[in-house]
């Protein structure tokens, strides 16, 4: 989801020539096939957006998988970068690094200053690797390597699994299908009351081609909206979009998570971006990307 906005994005930056490479072509998680790589390629820029991702039952279903993959493309693709000279890199972490209970909204400097969540423990550990990855060899050896910590984000692409997806993606698939089916009711996850803030894809790409224009950029910044719903005012907003008329069921046997993540966005504000997509509108057109790829065999599910 992430590559793909990015390409799209990029592809409309004057001057950028893209080197592009699929999983099936490329494992990150291979050191040597990555070193093989930034020496055949020598790229004046690098931005690392792969990372295993997936939900809280995705995160506490496979924990070992989340830490290693995650750890081993983040070594791999940042010291491999140094060790082949590419002058600048963005890596891409998650607002997930941040301590469970840290003050709202969360800000940089926040980091490492409590316990993370531990549903999303061992994912959020290798990203903070990454992130200080970047920061001590910019420190060490003078690269313009930094980072962004986008919030939760959605848009085409996004991988519609019911069990190992996101909450939004999984709430449109739940509601969509829900409705294709008649049924009565739908089933959510948890109370509904913990409150999550969300990005369109498309606006972090702009965001991360906005960074790389920076000269002298920050090691570390926060990409996201600045505001926050709860998740039952997104199951609701979700429940309009795709036309489900029946009721909503909330298991409160089911994990919450974290009970709040809301970015402090001041900080790339301040250096003049701000995201430009409405929830309500972001939500519509995945919804119609959803359809689009569902009808074309193309849904990652």
């Amino acid at each position: 989801m992430v590559g793909a906005a990015l390409v799209r994005r990029l592809r409309a930056e004057p001057g950028v020539q893209l080197v592009l490479k699929t999983r099936r072509e490329l494992d990150l998680t291979d050191a040597a096939a990555v070193a093989a790589f930034y020496a055949a390629e020598k790229p004046e820029a690098a931005i690392i957006a792969a990372a295993k991702v997936g939900g809280i039952h995705a995160n506490s279903t496979y924990p070992a998988d989340f830490i290693y993959s995650n750890l081993a493309v983040a070594t791999n693709t940042i010291h491999g970068a140094f060790m082949a000279g590419v002058p600048r890199l963005l890596f891409l972490g998650s607002s997930c690094i941040y301590p469970k209970h840290a003050a709202q909204p969360m800000a940089e400097d926040c980091l490492l200053t409590g316990e993370l969540e531990p549903t999303n423990e061992p994912y959020a550990i290798a990203k903070i690797a990454g992130l200080k990855l970047a920061q001590c060899y910019r420190r060490q050896h003078g690269v313009l390597f930094h980072s962004a910590m986008p919030t939760n984000l959605y848009g085409p692409g996004d991988n519609y699994h019911l069990q190992n997806s996101h909450v939004l993606p999984a709430l449109i698939r739940k509601f969509h299908e829900a409705k294709e089916a008649g049924r009565a009711e739908v089933v959510a996850w948890g109370t509904g009351a913990p409150k999550r803030e969300f990005l369109h894809v498309d606006d972090l790409a702009d965001a991360c081609a906005f960074l790389l224009r920076q000269e002298n950029p920050p090691d570390w910044v926060n990409v996201g909206t600045g505001t926050d719903v709860t998740i039952r005012e997104l199951t609701e907003l979700v429940r309009e979009v795709t036309g489900f008329e029946g009721k909503v069921v909330w298991d409160a046997t089911k994990p919450d998570g974290t009970p709040r993540k809301l970015l402090d966005v001041s900080r790339l504000t301040a250096l003049g971006w701000q995201a430009k997509t409405a929830l309500r509108d972001g939500v519509a057109r995945t919804y119609r990307d959803f359809l689009a790829e569902l009808a074309t065999g193309t849904l990652r599910s």
